[in-house]
């Protein structure tokens, strides 16, 4: 495989990092402290969209498998996704946040069409790119640092090119022409840089969705995959969810939220090389594990945040950064070992992605949820509320307790997976 190819493919990350970061941040933030949309009905915004998105992704896999070539679909993605996200955070003032609530909504299933588009195809495609189990995981250690980019370029500059709550509209339209422009460049990067790139092999016939479903059923590896993997996606959507409410209500300055984001992702551009070599040596089942571990037990000590000194808080999330380096490699690394050869990657990518998506919508609405129990008041960008102390403590909780227990569960059944290097 030649290098061009490979970064050109891996800079689709930094596409991916941005849209699948941004909206699980700040979204829900958007429309309850920007718009005024009440939680729960926030929460189904949120949520909806993304259970479309899932239904899609399989059939999404199914086609490109049919078809025997991933680009057009790339193509399609890279166009239609920074267009929808542009859109996704520019609300007309319809009224009524109800109103605006339906808009984002409908700009948000467009959206996740668009990245379901590219997204499926894009990870089937290392299956296609090399046999080589290490070489794979060199793939993945480049596509993940190009993937912190895009994340940190979403994470930290989203927040701060918005203004966040005294940004009010306009800054958040702001920040989503201006990155609408980086993912387009990033996604167009990785369909025209992969020319090179391994064809698929043309599928004798479509399946049937049972068909789709008797396939993936009979891959233990990767059902045993899969169902750690979708756990720690709920829980890393909630605790990104939660990261702005926690920098505003419990640190005190909504600002920090850029902050508390660099200090979880950009350890992962430096440990991520590390965790690729200490994978060669102890395999990479052994430090998923260990990562996910790390991550689940620092999660736990967050529920401490809002009686430490800020200093602290932001040394906790390094040190879950590390964690969460790992276990944004690892699965990756490990999904092309767990399919196999064969020409129905796409299959196998189609109901990979649709469990991610599950997972990113399940997690945000799960923290709206908690907010709307906890007595949580939403508030247009213009006005400033008094939260009650239950709904500040339900801020923590949903930050801290909630990704951690499920991350910590994911760990019995990822100990399932029938590793080949042990084999």
């Amino acid at each position: 495989m030649e290098r061009r190819v490979a970064l050109s493919y891996s800079t689709g990350a930094v596409g991916t990092g941005i849209f699948a970061t941004v909206p699980g941040l700040l979204l829900l933030y958007y429309l309850t402290d920007v718009i005024g949309v009440a939680a729960g009905i926030a929460s189904l915004v949120l949520f909806v969209p993304k259970i479309w998105d899932a239904v899609l992704n399989p059939v999404v896999g199914a086609f490109s498998d049919r078809s025997g070539a991933r680009r057009p679909y790339l193509l399609a993605g890279a166009i239609g996704t920074p267009l929808m996200f542009a859109l996704l955070f520019s609300a007309p003032d319809l009224g009524t946040p109800a109103r605006t609530a339906l808009y984002v909504g409908i700009i948000y299933t467009l959206a996740m069409t668009g990245y379901a588009l590219f997204q499926v195809p894009w990870v089937a495609m290392p299956t296609e790119m090399t046999p080589d189990y290490h070489a794979r995981t060199r793939l993945m250690s480049t596509r993940m640092v190009l993937l912190t980019v895009g994340i940190l370029a979403g994470g930290a500059l989203a927040p701060l090119l918005s203004g966040g709550k005294s940004g009010g509209r306009g800054g958040y339209a702001l920040m989503s022409v201006v990155l609408a422009v980086v993912l387009a460049a990033a996604m167009l990067t990785a369909w025209r840089g992969t020319r090179g790139a391994v064809a698929a092999a043309p599928a004798t016939r479509r399946l049937s969705a049972r068909e789709q479903l008797a396939i993936v059923r009979g891959n233990r590896p990767f059902l045993v995959l899969f169902g750690g993997y979708v756990a720690q996606a709920v829980a890393t959507g909630a605790m990104l969810a939660g990261t702005p409410y926690v920098a505003t209500y419990v640190l005190g300055d909504a600002a920090l939220a850029s902050v508390l984001f660099v200090f979880l992702v950009a350890p992962a551009a430096l440990v991520m090389p590390l965790w690729r070599r200490l994978s060669e040596r102890k395999g990479k089942l052994f430090c998923y594990l260990l990562a996910s571990g790390l991550f689940g037990l620092t999660a736990v000590s967050l529920l401490a945040a809002r009686s430490e000194p800020h200093l602290v808080v932001f040394a906790q999330m390094m040190l879950l950064g590390i964690g969460y380096a790992g276990v944004q490699l690892f699965p990756y690394a490990m999904l092309p070992d767990a399919i196999g050869e064969g020409s129905r990657a796409g299959v196998f990518t189609g109901v990979w992605q649709a469990g991610e998506t599950i997972g990113f919508a399940v997690g945000p609405a799960l923290y709206a949820l908690t907010l709307a129990t906890v007595g949580f008041v939403s508030s247009a960008a213009d006005q400033r509320v008094q939260q009650p102390p239950g709904a500040l403590t339900g801020v923590v909780l949903g930050f801290s307790v909630l990704p951690a227990l499920l991350m910590l569960l994911s760990i019995p059944l990822l100990r399932r997976y029938p590793d080949p290097e042990v084999r």
